[in-house]
C-alpha cells in the first residue's frame, strides 16, 4: 500500500509543478506518517485530523523537533489528505506545538574568515567567497545562472530563493576577475556539451515552455556546473546539473580544521558572518534584511544577539576585582 500511495503523491506533486526539494521532503514526511501508525491499507488513513494531530504531537513531545520542522510535516500531511486522498481536513489541528527556541548563529570573526578562505582553492574558494561576500545560502549560490550576475552594476540576482522569492544582493568587485576566468572555462565546457549533442540545462516549466531554445543558451547555464552529465529523475533527459552542496561543505570542514578554528562551521556560517559583519560596520538592519531575503525583520534581528557579547554587553563584576 505504502509504495503505491507514495507514487500517487509524486505524480500529484509533479502535475502541480512542485520543486524536486519539496517533493522529496513531502514524500519523506508521508512515509514517516504511514510508518508511525504501521498503516497497511487505505482504511488506516481515515480519521486524518486525529491521526495527524497525534503524529505532530509525537514530533514535538518525543522527537523535540524545531517549530519549522513540525510546520513542514503539517504542510506535507495537509497536502497529502487534500490533493492525494481527496479528504481535506476541515477541523483545526490542535497538536502540541514545538517550543520555539532562540538559537544564536555561529559566526566567524573577520580574521577567522580570512584563515578559512586561505585553506580553500579553486571552485570551492570562489563559492565560499560568494557565500560570504553576498550573503547567499549554499543552494542559492549553486543554482546561480550566468545571467544572474551583473558585473557592471555590481549586483547579483537570487531567483526563487527561500519562499520562492527573487532578490538582488551586493556583488564584491574583487570577485569580478576570478569569476570571469571561471566562466570562460564553464563556457568551454558548455560548448563541448553542445558539440556532443547535449548542452541543455533544467529550466522551470513555465520558462521552458515560453522560451523553447533557452535551455541550451549560454546565459541560462549554471555558474557552477557538475563535473559530469546526469539523467533528470523526472524527465529522463540527460543534462549537466549544478554542483551539490556536500563537496563544498566537506572542503570548508577541512579548511576549518586546518585553520585551527574551534567552532562548528558550515557553508551557512559564512552567510551568518556576512550579516553580522555588516551590522558591525553600521549597516541598517532593514538593508541587511533585504540583502538576506528575510520575510520578517525579527529573523534578521537574531544577529544583534551575536553583537551583544557577554549578556547584552554587560561587563562582568570579576573585572572590577583588584
Amino acid at each position: 500500500m505504502a509504495s503505491k500511495i507514495l507514487e500517487e503523491s509524486r505524480d500529484v506533486m509533479r502535475r502541480r509543478r512542485y520543486s524536486i526539494h519539496t517533493e522529496k521532503s513531502y514524500i519523506g514526511w508521508i512515509k514517516r506518517y504511514i510508518k508511525h501508525f504501521n498503516m497497511q491499507s487505505r482504511d488506516d488513513l481515515l480519521e486524518g485530523e486525529r491521526k495527524v494531530e497525534e503524529f505532530l504531537t509525537h514530533l514535538a513531545r518525543e522527537e523535540h523537533v524545531a517549530p519549522s520542522t513540525q510546520n513542514q510535516a503539517l504542510n506535507a500531511l495537509v497536502f497529502f489528505y487534500k490533493h492525494v486522498l481527496k479528504q481535506p481536513m476541515d477541523d483545526t489541528i490542535n497538536a502540541e506545538r514545538s517550543a520555539p527556541r532562540i538559537k544564536v548563529p555561529v559566526v566567524l570573526t573577520r580574521e577567522e574568515v580570512a584563515r578559512l578562505l586561505d585553506g580553500l582553492s579553486g571552485t570551492h574558494l570562489l563559492i565560499s567567497k560568494l557565500l560570504y561576500g553576498c550573503g547567499l545560502r549554499i543552494s542559492e549560490c549553486l543554482r546561480l545562472r550566468v545571467l544572474d550576475i551583473d558585473f557592471e552594476m555590481k549586483a547579483l540576482t537570487v531567483r526563487s530563493g527561500k519562499g520562492d522569492k527573487d532578490r538582488v544582493t551586493t556583488f564584491p568587485p574583487s570577485l569580478k576577475e576570478p569569476l570571469q576566468v571561471h566562466l570562460r572555462r564553464v563556457k568551454q565546457l558548455h560548448e563541448r556539451d553542445l558539440a556532443d549533442g547535449f548542452g541543455e540545462v533544467y529550466l522551470p516549466h513555465a520558462l521552458a515552455r515560453k522560451y523553447q531554445n533557452a535551455p541550451s543558451e549560454w546565459k541560462w547555464q549554471y555558474v557552477f556546473p557538475a563535473k559530469s552529465r546526469s539523467k533528470d529523475p523526472r524527465s529522463d533527459n540527460v543534462r549537466r546539473h549544478h554542483l551539490m552542496p556536500s563537496p563544498v561543505n566537506h572542503a570548508i570542514s577541512v579548511a576549518v580544521r586546518t585553520a585551527g578554528i574551534n567552532k562548528r562551521v558550515s557553508a551557512h556560517t559564512l552567510r551568518h558572518s556576512f550579516a553580522t559583519h555588516l551590522l558591525q560596520r553600521g549597516t541598517d538592519i532593514r538593508t541587511i534584511q533585504s540583502l538576506l531575503g528575510h520575510k520578517d525583520v525579527q529573523t534578521t534581528m537574531i544577529y544583534t544577539h551575536v553583537l551583544q557579547q557577554g549578556g547584552s554587553g554587560v561587563v562582568s563584576p570579576l573585572e572590577d576585582l583588584k
